[in-house]
């Protein structure tokens, strides 16, 4: 096997041997011919019509082929199957055609195999978010036809480093389209986030714990456990939810369960509530509670109960219910100790008062903005984001999304006038809501987005990191700060052009880091 895709890559180059997440060298090569199936359909795409069918298979298997989604080679294989049929009735003479070997990008020369990796890993993750607002009728043809270009380019093994260098920024593009795409799907769906104060405390009695990205899969457990007295509690980066008007309205839905999903085999250990996966972040499951997790969508572990397009979670709640439950009311404090955290600080609402942001920002009340957010992961030099937030003077504010706010959002650091110091505004794909603000405060100081002063503290782990990133990148953003390491699979001279032309540097020491940005 070849894997470099996620940030704990054995030993910051690649899994050769099985992969540091749980997945199997079998596994790992199911999915490389699966996507070698996926560049060829993609191929015929290109030059014939597509079908919605086409369309779904190459974003579902894009998805598919993410770090922490699915493990199941049967399933892979049936995918991969599919993805042949769909080939033949587009163009019946395609059908004598092998599937690429995706060896010749891993072995290629370093620079068009990093830039190549870039583009696939980025459309990776941006399948993640199309996903999602796939499953609520939102679907974009322009982001579909650019999975297809961007297949036929990681094949193409004459293609120059000239034309693979606006495809990345492409992707960064494409990447912003589908964030879009996804905010307007769900507030149209479930209305806008408003903040909240969510419990760490489970409750005593029967209980799900529901984790992943996907809200329709939660609305849908919410509508189906009415009345069974089994409460519903989100996990990892589905805490977000809790800010939705038509989540929060079920009174079933009590908390958040845990931490960030690098913790699970801990925090799941021996659990007496059944586990509902519903996309990416999945490791393989102990066998203390291996017989009470689901998986549903694109998520797949050999031997666990998957929940299958029909969205029946009976099973899901009659497990919750055997199992019965905490005997008392059980706390699940934060990583810091604390008891509750807050969300729900979406683009609107801080939009919404964007008028008394700006006078505190010109009456010196507000001296900084930081962006401290990301993946998180189980890798060494994770405590650096806490420590920068502890160290974040009083004056300034944390904004923050996706899981690596588990590192601090449980701290209590103060307010600056009715607002939290940390606003989180989301999961990854509300990255969004940051440039919508970002953008916003750039247009009413008359400047550009680099010339704020606001700072991007970056944490990556996984594809849908590397979207966000291009996307930051292709609107001409400078000067983040990523870690807690380099991706493995940017090379040395793609790096040195992300630094000369962006400034991207590498997180060191999180209070000199802070006293270089404030200028101290």
């Amino acid at each position: 096997m070849f894997c470099f895709q996620c940030e704990q890559t054995a030993r910051g180059t690649a899994c050769t041997k099985s992969g540091v997440c749980g997945k199997r060298d079998t596994t790992a090569e199911i999915q490389d011919k699966f996507t070698g199936a996926l560049v060829m359909l993609a191929k015929v795409s290109n030059r014939h019509p597509p079908t919605e069918n086409s369309r779904r298979i190459i974003r579902e298997g894009l998805y598919i082929t993410g770090t922490n989604v699915n493990f199941d080679d049967a399933v892979i294989k049936s995918c991969i199957d599919e993805a042949h049929k769909e080939r033949i009735a587009l163009f019946a003479a395609s059908a004598t055609c092998d599937d690429f070997d995706m060896n010749k990008v891993w072995e290629a020369d370093e620079d068009a195999r990093s830039l190549k990796s870039l583009i696939l890993f980025g459309i990776r993750g941006i399948a993640a978010y199309a996903c999602h607002a796939a499953v609520l009728g939102f679907t974009n043809a322009e982001m579909d036809g650019f999975f297809c270009k961007a297949l036929e380019a990681v094949a193409n093994t004459e293609i120059t480093m000239d034309e693979l260098l606006p495809l990345v920024m492409e992707t960064g593009k494409v990447n912003l389209l589908c964030m879009e795409l996804l905010d307007k799907a769900n507030t149209e769906t479930y209305g806008k986030p408003t903040p909240v104060t969510v419990p760490l405390t489970i409750e005593k009695g029967p209980f799900i714990v529901i984790s992943g990205h996907d809200l329709r899969d939660l609305k849908l457990l919410l509508e189906q456990s009415k009345g069974w007295g089994v409460n519903i509690y989100t996990h990892g980066e589905m805490l977000p939810a809790h800010g939705y008007p038509a989540l929060k309205a079920y009174p079933q839905l009590k908390g958040n369960f845990g931490t960030a999903w690098q913790n699970q085999q801990k925090e799941f250990d021996g659990i007496p509530g059944a586990v509902l996966f519903t996309t990416n972040c999945i490791q393989p499951p102990k066998d203390s509670y291996r017989d009470r997790v689901f998986t549903t969508a694109e998520v797949g572990f050999p031997g666990l109960v998957h929940i299958d397009e029909k969205k029946d979670f009976t099973a899901v709640i009659n497990k919750a219910l055997e199992l019965g439950g905490y005997k008392t009311d059980t706390s699940m404090t934060g990583i810091n100790g604390g008891k509750t955290v807050t969300t729900g600080y979406a683009h609107d609402v801080i939009l919404e008062n964007a008028d008394t942001i700006i006078e505190a920002v010109k009456a010196g009340v507000i001296k900084h903005f930081f962006l401290v957010g990301g993946c998180d992961g189980a890798q060494p030099g994770r405590n650096y984001y806490t420590d920068f937030v502890k160290a974040t003077p009083k004056d300034t504010v944390v904004l923050t999304l996706a899981c690596g706010k588990y590192r601090f959002n449980d701290l209590d650091i103060g307010s600056i006038g009715p607002f939290p110091r940390i606003m989180d505004m989301g999961q990854c794909n509300d990255a969004y809501s940051a440039i919508k603000v970002a953008l916003a405060l750039a247009d009413a100081f008359k400047c550009g987005v680099n010339e704020l002063p606001l700072s991007l503290i970056l944490s990556w782990y996984e594809q849908k990191a590397v979207a966000i990133l291009l996307t930051l990148l292709h609107l001409g953003i400078k000067n983040i700060r990523l870690g807690p390491s380099l991706p493995a699979f940017v090379s040395r001279n793609v790096l040195k052009y992300l630094v000369e032309h962006f400034n991207i540097r590498p997180v060191i020491a999180a209070k000199k880091d802070l006293a270089d940005i404030l200028g101290k």
